[in-house]
């Protein structure tokens, strides 16, 4: 308890009803840039390029399309969708105006501070370099930033498929000093564990660089054990299967596996996504998410996106989700906040700055309106 009684029994339903939920400033680290346009930003793309892919060009139908796409229960369907937005973002000015919009969203939906991440190899059909690919994006988020003032970090994706992910991690560390924050693997994991990729992560870890790794959204714990101990992931995207190593006992209280156990003890964050999760399949409702558990558990746990487009969300809605699923209460959606902060690759400064000059203050403002606060975390 915090010591306001009032706004601590607020809780799920009773307080997305009177929190202004858009207005709490939030922190997103798991989003794809190519699956977060605007429906209507694919179409004057493709109709700038000559993409002729588009099954409608017509934005509401377009946005139901994607939606329907993504919404069949398993992760390749799931990302078919992508051959679209990729196809329409192969000239330096379509990165930079949807790298710019996604600042913009992000401002609108109440995010201070944002990591944003994909793989330029699927940016060069146009005849772009990936390095003029990653300079294009970073021209509209730097341009975003100047005028919505949302802090950003890009994060550069290797694909699980594909042989090139040394070249990828070269290109991350390349431009870590113009906002590229780290590296991740992303892409359809059976079949394709991170073992196979240990050379990238190996030349992310000599140059002292972030790591951050799809695992356990479609495969079991074994993906995220290599994902740890294989390529020494920072943070881990996704790990809904994580549940695979818990086990409540009939009094419910949890039984650890030692993988879970070293995930909880190391405080290694947990990047999860509700509704991505449940249109591809890693799980079957939304209220069985393992999200809950994680969190009362003591994981470092926090909310995100992954693709706005496809699933048709945004942080505000994955955090009323939460909030309502979960019976979460404001204090909790702070601590959510901070556990996000704490695990971006920002550095430490900036990281402090944002927890107590705009995360703390914007919660405290929040909770002002009932006359407390909700507890330091």
């Amino acid at each position: 308890m915090s010591g306001f009684p009032v706004i601590d029994t607020l809780r799920g339903s009773a307080l997305t009803s009177v929190v202004d939920m858009r207005a709490l400033p939030k922190v997103l680290l798991h989003e794809h840039l190519d699956g977060g346009l605007r429906p209507a930003t694919v179409i004057e793309l493709a109709r700038e390029s000559g993409y002729a892919g588009l099954p409608t060009m017509d934005a509401g139908e377009l946005a139901a399309w994607f939606h329907r796409g993504a919404q069949r229960g398993n992760l390749p369907e799931y990302l078919e969708g992508f051959a679209h937005t990729t196809g329409v973002m192969q000239s330096a000015e379509g990165l930079e105006r949807v790298a710019f919009e996604f600042i913009e969203d992000m401002y609108q939906d109440g995010v201070v501070y944002a990591e944003v991440r994909f793989a330029p190899v699927f940016h060069t059909s146009g005849g772009l370099t990936e390095d003029e690919v990653v300079a294009a994006v970073v021209r509209g988020l730097e341009r975003g930033q100047a005028a919505y003032g949302v802090e950003w970090g890009l994060i550069i994706c290797a694909m699980r498929h594909l042989t090139a992910s040394l070249e990828a991690a070269e290109l991350a560390i390349r431009w870590r000093d113009a906002g590229v924050v780290g590296f991740d693997l992303a892409g359809g994991e059976s079949g394709f564990p991170p073992k196979k990729h240990v050379e990238a992560f190996q030349a992310i870890e000599r140059a002292n660089f972030n790591i951050t790794i799809h695992a356990g959204e479609a495969f079991g714990p074994e993906s995220i054990w290599q994902a740890l101990q294989y390529c020494g992931a920072h943070r881990l995207g996704h790990a809904t299967r994580l549940r695979d190593d818990i086990e409540i006992l009939p009094d419910g209280t949890l039984k650890l596996g030692r993988l879970a156990q070293y995930i909880l003890d190391r405080r290694v964050p947990l990047e999860m996504c509700l509704l991505s999760n449940l249109h591809t399949g890693a799980i079957p409702s939304l209220d069985s998410h393992p999200f809950g558990m994680f969190f009362r558990r003591g994981f470092r746990v926090c909310l995100n996106t992954d693709d706005r487009l496809m699933s048709d969300t945004s942080m505000t809605q994955e955090t009323t989700l939460a909030t309502q699923l979960f019976n979460l209460s404001l204090v909790e959606l702070e601590k959510l906040a901070l556990n996000a902060m704490k695990s971006a690759f920002a550095p430490f400064d900036k990281r402090l700055q944002l927890i107590f000059k705009t995360i703390k203050p914007g919660y405290a403002a929040a909770a002002s309106v009932f006359g407390g606060m909700p507890a330091s975390r």
